[in-house]
């Protein structure tokens, strides 16, 4: 996927916005959340705004690729003022509302919605509210949200109601400040399975980051991207995948790795653009506390000091970290920043400690297939259940230098080099009671299918070790083997 590099901006990702009528009644309340587990993005969602046509204000229903919505002192916007991505967004003014005209049949778990302020507008405010009775009532849905950005940002909302739900969103400042919404996407809530809040069979949960410019220029680092979106959940639902299911039922360049993590039992989420990297954070329902395996492939946005924090601690206390950088001068968002530059910075520019892993990312770019593995039989990931390792193909990566005398393990080497400190492919390592694995370049994991109009790689499949190399990897990191 990037022997044509990629400098264009990364598509914002995530969301999810629903809505109703514009009275502010509280009654009666919703049930009490059910102790049920999210499992699958709703029908028709996420929701991006690009199908249909309202110019007005006046109120009136739309029909969108979810459903049939009533937009109130709303209309979808598509000039240069309207924060959006793709072509057009909702527009709201006044007390203006969102609202669904149909029900989720199978309730709704985490929303989340984009929002930005329209143009030059100054700050407003609005809410999410719910209903479970057809739309006769609504219940507010967590807090009153405050926007003051022209850029989209993610609010996340924990509604955890099963059975029939409707949703809406309501702007609550009544002021002629418009505001912006986009790529809504709404979680079914209702019962777990394999693709979702649950495991079976003794399965672990992975999550692979889109909140840090994974999508940026011609790159498509998840799961499953809809429409430009990047759902919690890809979508169709994992529960639907079989021993037979091929890749392609997902659709971005890590779709491979992902249906392959199920087929073995595990269950997978993308994290979405704008939600938090946390951990121990309660109130967040994607705190890395929930999960085993942490995998970011080829960041291309500089991690916060709470989220390196965040990180850090995570594979301390027993999580495992799937770290993929690209090579020198890969900045695909044009930020001054690319990959092996935003991981040194983790590993160096911390408050945990320095230098946890024991190795650092050389800024070099290299192009090559190397057959100078380690030599162990017993090394689970060159040896490990899900096959043998004996080569591995960069199409421009960079190289990882060990620090002498850390715990880092190398395992990969160039062809030419020897197995000493420098000029290494891939290798793991070790933090608290947590475990890492890194590689330096990002097209071995490409499985050739990405969104419309990206140019896409099949690395995945190019190389017979490479499978192997990643699922092995990401099964060791989660102790399953």
């Amino acid at each position: 996927m990037k022997h044509v590099l990629r400098y264009l901006a990364a598509p914002l990702l995530s969301v999810a916005l629903l809505t109703g009528c514009a009275r502010q009644e509280a009654v009666p309340a919703l049930p009490a959340p059910t102790a049920l587990g999210q499992n699958a993005s709703a029908s028709g969602f996420p929701e991006g705004f690009e199908s249909g046509t309202k110019t007005a204000y006046t109120s009136g229903s739309v029909t969108l690729g979810s459903g049939a919505w009533t937009f109130a002192d709303a209309l979808l916007g598509n000039t240069s003022a309207d924060a959006k991505t793709g072509s057009q967004s909702a527009r709201v003014r006044n007390s203006g509302t969102l609202s669904m005209n149909f029900d989720l049949s199978g309730g709704a778990g985490v929303v989340t919605i984009a929002h930005a302020l329209y143009g030059t507008d100054a700050s407003g405010t609005w809410e999410l509210w719910a209903s479970s009775n057809g739309g006769s009532s609504y219940s507010k849905v967590g807090s009153t949200v405050t926007t003051s950005s022209t850029t989209l940002s993610t609010a996340s909302f924990t509604v955890n109601i099963a059975g029939t739900v409707r949703l809406q969103v309501r702007k609550t400042d009544g002021s002629t400040n418009r505001l912006n919404f986009d790529n809504i996407t709404v979680e079914s809530y209702g019962g777990t399975s394999t693709g979702g809040g649950g495991t079976t069979m003794g399965g672990k949960k992975f999550l692979f980051d889109a909140s840090h410019g994974e999508l940026a220029g011609n790159a498509d680092w998840a799961l499953d991207v809809d429409n430009g979106t990047v759902p919690r959940y890809p979508t169709p639902a994992a529960s639907g995948i079989t021993s037979s299911t091929s890749e392609t039922y997902w659709t971005a360049a890590l779709s491979s790795w992902g249906v392959a993590l199920v087929k073995l039992g595990n269950s997978v989420e993308n994290l979405p653009s704008g939600t938090a990297i946390t951990y121990g954070n309660t109130s967040n329902p994607q705190d890395l506390a929930n999960y085993s395996v942490f995998v970011v492939d080829e960041p291309n946005t500089l991690f916060t000091a709470s989220e390196k924090t965040a990180i850090l601690n995570f594979v301390k206390n027993g999580g495992g970290l799937f770290m993929i950088s690209d090579h020198d001068v890969s900045d695909r968002n044009n930020d001054g920043y690319d990959s092996p530059a935003i991981w040194n910075d983790l590993m160096s520019n911390n408050s945990v400690q320095a230098n946890p892993f024991g190795y650092s990312i050389a800024l070099t770019n290299i192009s090559e297939t190397s057959s100078n593995v380690l030599n162990s039989s017993t090394n689970v990931i060159l040896h490990g259940s899900q096959g043998n390792v004996s080569q591995l193909k960069f199409s421009n990566g960079a190289t990882i230098t060990k620090t002498s005398g850390s715990q880092a393990t190398p395992l990969i080497w160039q062809g030419s080099s020897a197995q000493g400190l420098s000029n290494i492919m891939c290798a793991t390592s070790t933090f608290g009671t947590g475990r890492v694995f890194v590689i330096t370049d990002s097209s071995p994991a490409d499985d050739g299918t990405g969104s419309p109009g990206n140019t896409v790689y099949p690395g995945w499949t190019e190389i017979a070790s490479h499978a192997p190399l990643h699922l092995n990897a990401s099964l060791w990191l989660a102790k399953q083997q």
